[in-house]
């Protein structure tokens, strides 16, 4: 079974999403053999290339305020921690993230894209690293068995572009938008950060309908 996961790398409800698909997985192992693909979703396309600025101030002038960020991002951590995740937003950078799916793409190919999407999130939600930096982008992808020299060539090539796009564009005439969306052998999306048991029942409806 293969599931699409349509996310951004900036995106808090995407990675609780992302855990809470891994623990329906695991419970599901001797279910199905699920394939996991990460596809590219971005929040903000606006967002300037080669700039970052602090997270807050982003959330404070979309949502009212630097009071209802530090709510909003007071919210989405203690979620996050009760999935066993560690959101540092306090120190986190948006920036366009639109090299970061370049290299994701570049890393399905090789293998590597689960561990890279993995290690990508915890630059951001972590580390306070700007994921909009190649060089940032190359060190990650290194750290996860990608040739550091080649992914920073990459980025900095056209390669991986119109690819990219074509999957944005795809996303859009698809109408998915709200991320994370998980997209189910090509037919069925569940969008949202759904809770585990909301995922296996989904999974085991589409198992059950195959056999049928």
């Amino acid at each position: 079974m293969n599931v699409e996961i349509w996310s951004d790398v900036v995106c808090p409800w995407c990675s609780i999403g992302t855990r809470r698909f891994e623990t329906a997985v695991e419970q599901l192992r001797d279910e199905a053999d699920i394939e996991i693909v990460f596809r590219p979703y971005q929040l903000d396309p606006t967002a300037s290339p080669g700039k970052s600025a602090p997270v807050k101030d982003a959330y404070a002038k979309k949502f009212g305020g630097p009071e209802r960020a530090e709510q909003i991002i007071g919210h989405v951590t203690s979620v996050a921690a009760e999935e066993g995740l560690e959101f540092h937003m306090e120190k986190a950078l948006r920036a366009n993230t639109l090299l970061a799916h370049r290299l994701l793409w570049l890393a399905e190919a090789s293998g590597h894209q689960y561990a890279l999407k993995e290690r990508l999130l915890q630059a951001y939600f972590v580390d306070g690293l700007d994921v909009g930096d190649p060089d940032v982008l190359a060190d990650c992808a290194g750290e996860v068995g990608m040739p550091r020299d080649g992914a920073l060539a990459f980025l900095h090539s056209d390669d991986g572009v119109a690819e990219v796009q074509q999957q944005l564009r795809f996303a859009a005439e698809a109408e998915i938008t709200a991320v994370p969306t998980f997209v189910i052998d090509g037919r069925w999306a569940v969008p949202g950060a759904q809770d585990p048991d909301t995922f296996v029942t989904v999974i085991r409806r589409l198992l059950a309908k195959r056999e049928g």
